[in-house]
């Protein structure tokens, strides 16, 4: 068979070697950095729409991926929370996640007592109202379930009281290879020398905390979250309003931010927007895009 259009060599020499180069240049460019930090949506971020009928749980992993272009959710119990234990609800929205790309990062718990409560027989029933939420969590496909640290008598007797029942709620939870995370979340939580004090007292890898930038209250935030990164298994970005350059107003972001990277941590922040300002849907969106940029920034 003779070729219609014959190959001259030095053609094939100076294409081979463009195609060399090519290689080579492809080879040294760096691979593509993976970001400092994920970021997720919680839940509670639409509370007021969702009681108001105008979404259901069911939808928002498709709401948070199709409207706000977000790839992991936190749910909240309180709005499902007849369906801990049922296994047909539990598959369907696992299988919503799945079919938008979403993923299932926690169950924010509420509303199943105090795991610090004095009373031992109390405490214990506490304990077992949160094992249906960390069996829900793991049909999810979630890595914890987020509860608060609840309980009563002098600051010493509670740390003590809440260390038992984290203690306990986490030997029952890493028999599903699922963590426990506690928020500051009002009382002593809300202190992060109190709260870093129970973590110390737990001592279980599978326990730790989801410091929020802003439930602190009068304690300072900077600080309370400094205390807290040691034992992050997530964080929670909280939001209530925004300035004209479009960083929050409560909290500065950037410090939070270095300060989480500074940690080391390297999971989902989870946008939390509890304002009154603007929309709910607007206040996800404001706070989405301030935390891609200080990310940018940081990872610059």
């Amino acid at each position: 068979m003779v070729l219609s259009t014959p190959i001259v060599r030095r053609d094939f020499l100076a294409a081979a070697a463009a195609a060399i180069a090519a290689s080579q240049a492809w080879a040294a460019e760096p691979p593509v950095a993976a970001p400092l930090f994920r970021i997720s949506l919680a839940e509670w971020s639409l509370h007021r729409t969702i009681f108001a009928s105008k979404l259901d749980n069911l939808d928002f992993p498709r709401a948070a991926k199709q409207q706000f272009g977000i790839d992991a959710v936190e749910y909240v119990n309180q709005f499902f929370k007849d369906k801990a234990k049922d296994a047909a609800y539990l598959a369907d929205l696992a299988k919503r996640a799945k079919d938008e790309g979403v993923t299932n990062v926690l169950i924010m718990c509420d509303g199943l007592g105090n795991l610090g409560d004095p009373d031992a027989a109390a405490r214990t029933k506490v304990i077992e109202n949160h094992f249906p939420w960390v069996e829900a969590a793991k049909r999810l496909g979630c890595h914890s379930i987020r509860v608060s640290a609840g309980s009563k008598g002098s600051p010493e007797e509670q740390q003590k009281l809440v260390a038992d029942g984290l203690s306990r709620l986490s030997d029952y939870a890493v028999q599903m290879d699922m963590a426990v995370i506690v928020e500051n979340h009002g009382g002593l939580s809300s202190n992060g020398e109190w709260l870093s004090g129970v973590m110390k007292l737990v001592n279980k890898p599978n326990c730790g905390t989801l410091p929020d930038f802003g439930n602190f209250h009068d304690y300072d935030r900077y600080l309370g979250v400094e205390e807290l990164l040691p034992f992050a298994k997530g964080v929670s970005a909280k939001s209530h309003e925004f300035d004209a350059d479009g960083n929050e107003v409560r909290t500065d972001y950037r410090r939070m931010l270095r300060m989480v990277v500074a940690a080391g941590y390297r999971g989902w922040v989870g946008i939390e927007y509890e304002g009154n300002a603007l929309p709910e849907a607007e206040g996800i969106l404001a706070t989405k895009k301030l935390l891609e940029k200080v990310r940018s920034e940081l990872q610059a």
